[in-house]
């Protein structure tokens, strides 16, 4: 058994993987950031590792393990780079939603390569024409991370009826080849620069009814692809797994912090003594090490209770899902907070172009932006549950 608590030899094998790359991704770190997206020979390695497979249906060659051993794959490779273990999470989480959508969407990404990518921007920003078979789809969908790598799309759109032009509750996935959009490359930040969220346009394309995905069946644990793919992770509630892709490269991230705060401590000197011999230095480096350490359990038995639900065919309780929903929210803002101590303790070599804290606290510091990470809506949500209020969100 390892730290994350995985006793499977394969998982076991994929994290030694990923602790053998630290070299390579740190030595890229920087082409990542100017190129504004993770080289290619990243992406590679991630391949040849089996990275993009741990939950791909094993019809097409995926390992359909636990998400635990996903995010464990996650906060090992933030460390080193944590543009390119947000890329990965957000891409190979992917392979898990595709095989929620009807067996037929999956047929048309992988029959012929099941190594293809696919990207995401999930905005509800479409616009939908309802017709024969299916849909028109045209939009502008922003922050599409690791688009270049991607060969297809899931976009969001409302599908609007007579009644309700624009209401959540028929909000869709809808499935993209990259033939039928385009790519625009404005992606100009001042962290995650190796992510290339850019932009993706579509004009006026048709869309097949299997190549969509309605969220209110991800809420509900019963979707189109359980028809084949049956086994209990494909029974987990979709936001569940999916935000968890985006909150676990940010707290890689800090961890890649902390470490490089120590690294700090070491040399730098206050007056005649050692930072390390700080007792505030100190304090901050063992307070940090537990909210880690406290955020990285919470992570992991929330996953492991859930998949004792779904083994066993069981509805995982609202509340329960609620409170995991917030779990994972809050994880960035409590990161942001933590490096930023790190990163005003360090002195003022911290805020130097080449210094690691700046570095990392800049990528911190971006992933809030992410709607996932955005806390008021689902601490309002539990709070409201713990007054007597029935759940008001289904994006948990």
């Amino acid at each position: 058994m390892n730290e994350y608590g995985l006793e499977s030899a394969r998982a076991q094998e994929l994290l030694a993987s990923a602790r053998a790359m630290a070299p390579a991704l740190i030595a890229r770190v920087e082409q990542c950031r100017i190129e504004g997206k993770v080289p290619d020979e990243t992406i590679a390695e991630f391949r040849e590792a089996g990275f993009f497979k741990v939950l791909q249906p094993e019809q097409w060659g995926g390992y359909a393990m636990d998400p635990q051993v996903f995010y464990a794959l996650g906060l090992e490779l933030a460390q080193y780079c944590m543009s390119s273990a947000w890329v990965l999470g957000v891409i190979a989480v992917h392979n898990w939603q595709l095989a929620v959508f009807d067996d037929q969407a999956a047929q048309d990404v992988w029959a012929e390569d099941p190594s293809v990518l696919l990207s995401s921007s999930y905005a509800p920003v479409g616009k939908v024409k309802v017709v024969d078979g299916g849909f028109r789809l045209s939009g502008r969908w922003g922050f599409s991370s690791g688009s270049a790598h991607c060969k297809w799309a899931f976009l969001g759109a409302v599908v609007p009826t007579a009644e309700a032009p624009f209401d959540m509750a028929n909000y869709r996935t809808f499935l993209v080849p990259i033939s039928d959009y385009e790519i625009v490359d404005n992606w100009d930040v001042i962290g995650l620069e190796g992510t290339g969220s850019n932009d993706i346009v579509v004009d006026d394309v048709f869309v097949p009814e299997h190549r969509t995905h309605k969220s209110i069946d991800g809420f509900n644990c019963d979707n189109p692809g359980n028809a084949v793919n049956d086994a209990p992770l494909y029974r987990m509630p979709f936001m569940q797994v999916f935000v968890r892709a985006v909150c676990t490269a940010t707290l890689g991230g800090l961890v890649g912090s902390l470490n490089a705060f120590i690294d700090v401590a070491k040399t730098r000197r206050v007056g005649p003594n050692k930072m390390s011999d700080d007792p505030g230095a100190r304090l901050l480096a063992a307070e940090v090490r537990t909210s880690i350490e406290e955020m990285k359990r919470t992570l992991f038995s929330n996953f492991d209770a859930m998949m004792v639900c779904t083994r066993a065919g069981k509805p995982i309780p609202m509340l329960d899902r609620v409170q995991y929903r917030y779990d994972s929210a809050v994880v960035a803002d409590r990161c942001a907070a933590l490096s930023a101590r790190m990163l005003k303790a360090s002195g003022s070599g911290g805020i130097r172009h080449g210094s690691p804290l700046l570095a990392r606290h800049l990528d911190i510091t971006c992933s809030q932006a992410h709607v996932a990470n955005v806390t008021p809506p689902f601490a309002n949500n539990l709070g409201g549950m713990l007054f007597g209020e029935e759940n008001a969100d289904t994006a948990v």
